[in-house]
């Protein structure tokens, strides 16, 4: 008998009426779980790399998220060797949004605070709508203009090009490094969209984040030299976290949850990491709260919100439905940032 921690996003739940609710309350409550931990990450992260370099700590996350992955799916039978047209999907997660988002965000954090690093991480749902209105023909919506114009204002307002020091490279380059992290976010964004892999997101993620540590790896042996980890109990905590709880269980969650709500959803749903990452970022870090992170926190949060509205008239009825069997997801409705669309079904 095969036992499962979070519904298979493969398998068609049935009808369920007056329970749906209580049946929907455990993926839900994953979810929730999951935004907290995710906010959590960045503070723990920029805690982390004091005691070890920024691409090896990258590389100890993927590698150990892969082998949590991996030994649950060995556990339930599930472990598949990749199909041919999987690979494109493995390249681009595996090389954008898993290498070098992570590995571009956390050089930026050593040189910046994790709350505004968390907030600018996440602007990639600004960035995705003009690829794909530009590349892909994906229409223009005024809301959708009117958000990324927003989003715009919002990084404006954080980098604060009136107060930055614009002789202080380091500073420009860890700004840019996380709006270029952003960006290759927004990419496999559009590209899990327009295009479909064979095998489920939950299938391909162990195989993407090996790919992710064995490039992390050799990385990090080229530009940092032999390990860095200092051994101490905060470097092992902050390792554990980032990996096995952060990203292996957080997928997992995210997946779950995405089986049972629509995709519009779970991308206003996930507002709430960065902002969380902010404010537990100031509340453990004694970071300041600026009137720049104020007023760009907010504008890219309205943006996000305003550029995630559906463009079909009944979409709302998908999120406030209850009771009746999942269906496929509205085509072109915004995915999740974290969950691809086949995995994303109301």
């Amino acid at each position: 008998m095969r036992i499962s921690l979070f519904p298979n996003s493969a398998i068609s739940a049935p009808k369920i009426k007056s329970g749906a609710p209580r049946a929907r309350s455990r993926p839900i409550l994953a979810l929730v779980a999951a935004i907290v931990i995710w906010g959590a990450n960045w503070p723990i992260m920029k805690a982390g790399l004091s005691h070890v370099s920024p691409l090896w700590f990258s590389s100890l996350r993927f590698a150990t998220g892969a082998a949590c992955l991996f030994a649950f799916q060995a556990i339930q039978g599930r472990v598949q060797i990749p199909r041919r047209a999987d690979w494109p999907f493995i390249g681009s997660i595996g090389l954008l949004q898993m290498t070098s988002f992570t590995a571009l965000g956390a050089v930026a954090m050593t040189h910046l605070p994790a709350g505004r690093s968390a907030i600018l991480s996440y602007t990639t749902p600004i960035w995705t709508a003009p690829i794909a209105i530009g590349f892909f023909g994906e229409r223009a919506t005024p809301a959708r203009t009117f958000g990324i114009l927003l989003g715009v204002i919002g990084v404006i307002a954080l980098v604060n090009p009136f107060a930055i020091d614009w002789s202080n490279k380091v500073i420009l380059g860890a700004n840019a490094m996380l709006l270029a992290a952003a960006g290759c976010w927004a990419f496999c964004i559009v590209h899990l969209r327009h295009f479909k892999a064979n095998s489920s997101a939950f299938t391909l993620a162990p195989w993407q984040m090996t790919l992710a540590a064995l490039i992390l790896t050799c990385g990090a042996r080229i530009f940092e030299g032999p390990f860095t980890g200092d051994g101490s109990p905060a470097f092992w905590a902050a390792t554990l976290f980032v990996g096995p709880v952060a990203t292996a269980f957080c997928f997992c969650a995210v997946n779950a949850a995405s089986t049972w709500l629509a995709a519009t959803t779970m991308s206003m749903t996930m507002l709430g990491v960065p902002l969380t990452g902010a404010a537990l970022s100031v509340a453990t870090l004694g970071e300041a709260v600026t009137p720049s992170l104020l007023a760009g926190a907010s504008a890219i949060a309205a943006g996000i919100a305003v550029t995630a509205i559906p463009t079909r008239k009944m979409t709302h009825k998908m999120d406030s439905a209850i009771g009746q069997e999942p269906r496929t997801a509205v085509a072109g409705a915004a995915p999740s940032t974290i969950c691809p669309p086949e995995a994303a079904q109301t």
